[in-house]
């Protein structure tokens, strides 16, 4: 009954006290009783307690204890003190019920909280615990000494057991590199970090897996969390595109070997048939093998090295990604070594025909050697900017590095004084022409600036397309012009 009436409104109330008061204040003045009436007012007054303010109520005490007053008399000696008691149990009386209600109302509205948070907190329960069911990813909850907690079916599936199974497993049984993270203690601080390790299922089947782990305390104790996904693919896809990188650059510079050798083999040749002329050494037969060698070693520089049918063929191609896994390589590196980075990309660039990882491998050796121009340069800045033309694309790489010294020949192998072998710029052309493109290096025209800058001409796709299908053709090497001698 209290409940029901705390859960009146305020208008109910009031209407319903304003009715009682009315009946108690008529049968004390109908009614003749050797006893006042007046202490029939608290109930009233409660009722006003549970929604009225205390001055509010102070002043409904004052006028129901002028009503008793004034309807049911006492003698003149008794009034006063008579009106002071009915006026301190109604005044009394009302603020206890005004307590009351209002540590009712807190407690509803603190169990309505609660009750609200339960029903939140089983929702995102649910939808948490729907993720991790129907996650791809294996999830994985451990103790600190590497029991198995708890696994959702894609841990199960990784790990090549039945469902349900893995829980009071180890997981060094798995995956032992989770068997070696230190637990956490009071104070010390908990580790969120990743790691690509070796895994094992339970036929013994070797994988790599991409590990996202946390440790955190419970009342328990310590916990493990873990996020495994098998990146054997990615790996396998990684390794055979790296063979089909070297095989290609192989073939470059077996190419490229196969000419200076040509190259030298025609010099050779030109002198034996000089002396073969002259007649003096007719009948030699170690002249004689001497020809026989250099036109046997000639036959071999001289085979056509094509492109096999399991390179990668050049497809289309949206600059602007390559561009944006560039930026993604080269942002770190020039922030330690403190150089600017400019881009100039436009929004509305056609896609382009090359192969992809080709083309990646050319800019960043271009940005790797701007980057090595600028160690000891004053002004740090390389600068990477794309524009459209008739029949593709442009991509400048310009630096503000001390520029190519004059008369340094460009795109030729095995130079003297060369980094390495030299064969960056002669394999990075290459590169660009077996997709039909170009590499060039654009000298300044004020010779007064310093800098360098080398040029990507690229054929957008529909281009090609209008062509048709690219035939397979031999490989095109860029070389300097073959050597001959003359009698």
């Amino acid at each position: 009954m209290i409940r029901r009436i705390l859960q009146w409104n305020a208008r109910t109330v009031l209407i319903r006290a304003a009715i009682l008061i009315a009946v108690i204040a008529i049968a004390d003045w109908r009614i003749a009783f050797d006893a006042t009436l007046g202490f029939l007012y608290m109930f009233p007054i409660v009722l006003l307690g549970t929604v009225l303010g205390w001055w509010q109520l102070v002043a409904a005490a004052l006028f129901c204890t002028f009503l008793s007053d004034r309807l049911d008399p006492f003698p003149m000696e008794y009034e006063i003190p008579r009106d002071i008691l009915v006026f301190l149990v109604l005044t009394i009386a009302g603020f206890l019920a005004r307590d009351l209600a209002k540590g009712f109302r807190r407690e509803m509205a603190s169990l309505a909280s609660v009750e609200k948070e339960v029903v939140a907190r089983r929702a995102a329960e649910e939808q948490l615990e729907f993720l991790i069911q129907s996650s791809p990813a294996a999830v994985l909850t451990m103790t600190a000494d590497g029991e198995i907690l708890l696994a959702n079916p894609a841990a199960h599936r990784l790990f090549g057991v039945l469902g349900g199974s893995l829980a009071g497993r180890r997981i060094t049984r798995y995956v032992p590199a989770l068997g070696s993270v230190p637990s956490i203690g009071r104070g010390s601080p908990s580790f969120r970090t990743e790691m690509q390790t070796r895994g094992q299922r339970e036929s013994g089947e070797v994988f790599l897996a991409d590990v996202f782990f946390s440790t955190y305390s419970t009342a328990a104790g310590p916990r493990l969390a873990a996020l495994l996904v098998d990146a054997s693919e990615q790996l396998r896809e990684r390794e055979e595109s790296s063979l089909q990188q070297l095989l290609a650059g192989s073939r470059i510079l077996v190419a490229a070997v196969s000419h200076e050798v040509r190259n030298v083999c025609g010099a050779i040749g030109m002198m034996h048939e000089n002396l073969a002329r002259n007649g003096a050494l007719t009948g030699n037969q170690d002249f004689e093998a001497l020809g026989s060698l250099v036109e046997t070693l000639s036959k071999i520089a001289s085979l056509e090295l094509k492109q096999s049918t399991s390179t990668s063929e050049p497809s289309r191609v949206d600059l602007r990604e390559i561009l944006a896994d560039l930026r993604i390589v080269l942002e770190p590196y020039c922030e330690e070594s403190d150089i600017q980075l400019r881009w100039e990309i436009p929004d509305d660039l056609p896609l382009v025909q090359a192969d992809r990882h080709s083309l990646f491998q050319v800019l960043l050796n271009l940005t790797k050697n701007s980057q090595r121009a600028l160690e000891s340069a004053s002004r740090k800045v390389i600068e990477i900017a794309v524009s459209a033309r008739k029949e593709g694309v442009s991509l400048r790489i310009t630096d503000s590095g001390p520029g190519i010294p004059t008369g340094k020949k460009l795109f030729q192998p095995l130079q003297k004084g060369a980094d390495a072998t030299g064969l960056g710029l002669y394999l990075s052309r290459a590169f660009m022409r077996s997709f039909r493109g170009d590499l060039r290096h654009e000298p300044s025209h004020d010779p007064s600036e310093a800098g360098c800058c080398f040029v990507l001409d690229l054929v957008a796709a529909s281009a090609t397309d209008e062509q048709g299908a690219v035939e397979d053709l031999p490989l095109v090497v860029a070389h300097a012009p073959d050597t001959t001698l003359t009698a």
